[in-house]
Parts: structure tokens; C-alpha cells; sequence
């Protein structure tokens, strides 16, 4: 209860140092990832699409991963569950939509055939959990070997291309310039996931004081908030021309999403899917994927026009979450 000394704005001055404090550490901590991974992939003879699928697709869900885990040893799986479909959803329209709006993103679509064939099953597999209602334990561990398997394979993939004589990107076999970047990498990921625990809390903090459904919360604010180093680290991939490691970012960390924080969420703590995800928000996500795929196969990547169109599609979809 609030006394009479006490300003009216108090809180929201507090939430809105939250919010700045996280937008301020977002977007320091993109800036040093993408200059990290890029670097180890250079050093290691990797292309930066797998560097983008690994690094910074798998680190930039860290924050996805610590919000569905508290979230469902809260018993509130409504956020936990909407954090996981929201930011796929979110990483699609959003940010990639976002990033071809800035810079066209060009890929062969041989180069990323495996891939998309990954993201496809890991939103089928998650259609199955959502439709099923419950993910339990032993599904969570297979959720989790599935994604031992996937980066098993692209691992091989590059090996064995490297090995076919497939042009690499020049190599620059420096180690001790190895750790630097390896440190660029993780000090990267460490200020983005801060920053979005910031902004993350502030956002919350604002929702929940204007009475907002948990699963709104969980599919919008929350997972905007987690996939603010995404977004970050896509803008900041796209400016500075590498393309590719914004869309192996989104890709990893779609199927990190899935495989990986559903199957470690659901091994700690069995998750009760919310039936309104099932009803609405995956056949968004499986609609967002096919779309995707659809333009990476048939153009060879996204263009300005197609990230416009996403952007609006996202911006019709919240919109229907927040008035309906």
C-alpha cells in the first residue's frame, strides 16, 4: 500500500531504469557476440552459418531457457510453454522480418537444406506435445537426444564438406586469438541475457499491473523480451553484412527453443500445455515456418518486401492476442 509520502511514479521510474538498463546491455552484448562468432568461425575454419547456428543461436536462448524453467517450477506453464512458441514465432516474423527490412538475406538453399529440414520437424514435434497436452519427463529426454543428434550432424555435415574440398572462409589459424573471441563470444551472450532478464522483469512488472492473461504475457512480452538477443544480434549481423549468421541464428535457436528448453524444462518439471496454445499460436508457428521455408527455397532468402510482410503478420498477430 502506498502512503501519502511516497511518489505516485516511484515504481514505474524503477521498472523504466529496468527496461533502459536492459536495452542498454542488449545492445552492447549483440554488438560483441556477432564480432565473437564470427571470429571463432573464422579461426576454426567454420562457415559463420554454423557459428550462427551454434553460438549464437544456442546462447542467445539462454534467457528462453532460465524464464521456462522458472516459469514451470512455478507451476505457471502458461508462460512457460507461450515463452517457448512466442519466441519462435517472434524470431520468424520479428526478426527476420526485421533483418530483411534492413538487409536482404541471401542463402543457397543446398546450404541450408538440412537445416530447415530440422526447424520443420522440431515445430511438427512441438505440434505433437501442444496437441497432446502434457510433456513429460521421458519425452523431455527425447526432446533433449534429439538435439544431440541435429548437433551431431551439422558438425559431420561440415566436416565432411570440408573434407569434399568445399570452399571455406579464410582461415586464420590464430589461438591465442581463439580464446579472445571465444571470450568476445560468451561475454556477448552473458550481457544479452542480462540485459533481457532486465528489460524482461520491467516488461512483466508493466503487464501484470494491467491485468494481462498469463499466456498473453508468456507469448508476447516474455518472449519478445527473451529473444531480444536475437533481434539484437540479427540487426547487428545484418549491418554489418553477414547475413547468414542472422538466419543460422534464428534457425539454431528455433530448434534449440524446442528440442532443448522444452526437453529440459519438461526433464525438471513435467509442463500442462495451456489448450489455448493449441488452438491458436502453433499453427501460427507451423504457418511462419512453412513460409520460411517456402522463400529460402524459392528465392534463395528473404527480401526487403517479404520482411515487411512478416513484420506486419507479427504485428497482426499480437494485436489479435492483446484485443481478443
Amino acid at each position: 500500500m502506498r502512503t501519502s509520502a511516497e511518489p505516485l511514479g516511484g515504481d514505474q521510474v524503477i521498472t523504466s531504469l529496468l527496461i533502459i538498463g536492459g536495452l542498454v546491455f542488449l545492445a552492447f552484448g549483440g554488438e560483441i557476440l556477432v564480432r565473437g562468432a564470427v571470429g571463432v568461425a573464422r579461426v576454426l575454419g567454420v562457415s559463420p552459418l554454423l557459428s550462427g547456428l551454434v553460438l549464437v543461436g544456442f546462447g542467445t536462448s539462454t534467457p528462453e531457457l532460465v524464464t521456462s524453467l522458472i516459469a514451470a517450477m512455478r507451476n505457471a506453464p502458461d508462460i512457460a510453454v507461450g515463452n517457448v512458441v512466442g519466441s519462435n514465432i517472434a524470431n520468424i516474423l520479428l526478426i527476420l522480418g526485421l533483418t530483411a527490412a534492413i538487409t536482404p538475406i541471401y542463402v543457397r538453399p543446398q546450404a541450408i537444406g538440412r537445416d530447415m529440414i530440422a526447424l520443420g520437424a522440431s515445430s511438427v514435434i512441438c505440434l505433437l506435445a501442444v496437441v497432446a497436452g502434457f510433456i513429460d519427463r521421458w519425452f523431455g529426454l527425447f526432446l533433449l537426444a534429439l538435439l544431440g543428434v541435429y548437433v551431431v550432424v551439422t558438425y559431420l555435415r561440415e566436416r565432411s564438406h570440408e573434407a569434399g574440398g568445399v570452399t571455406r572462409p579464410p582461415v586464420d589459424r590464430d589461438w591465442m586469438r581463439l580464446g579472445q573471441f571465444a571470450l568476445m563470444t560468451a561475454a556477448g551472450i552473458a550481457l544479452t541475457v542480462l540485459g533481457a532478464r532486465l528489460l524482461v522483469g520491467g516488461a512483466i512488472e508493466l503487464a501484470e499491473g494491467l491485468g494481462m492473461p498469463q499466456r498473453v504475457i508468456g507469448l508476447t512480452i516474455v518472449a519478445v523480451g527473451t529473444s531480444l538477443p536475437e533481434l539484437v544480434a540479427c540487426v547487428v549481423a545484418a549491418l554489418r553484412r553477414h547475413a547468414d549468421v542472422a538466419l543460422g541464428n534464428v534457425i539454431g535457436s528455433n530448434i534449440y527453443n524446442v528440442f532443448g528448453i522444452l526437453g529440459i524444462t519438461a526433464a525438471v518439471s513435467p509442463i500442462r500445455v495451456p489448450p489455448e496454445i493449441a488452438n491458436l499460436d502453433i499453427w501460427v508457428l507451423l504457418a511462419a515456418t512453412g513460409l520460411l521455408a517456402l522463400f529460402l527455397r524459392t528465392g534463395g532468402g528473404l527480401k526487403r518486401l517479404e520482411g515487411a510482410g512478416f513484420l506486419l503478420a507479427y504485428a497482426a498477430y499480437t494485436g489479435f492476442l492483446l484485443l481478443a
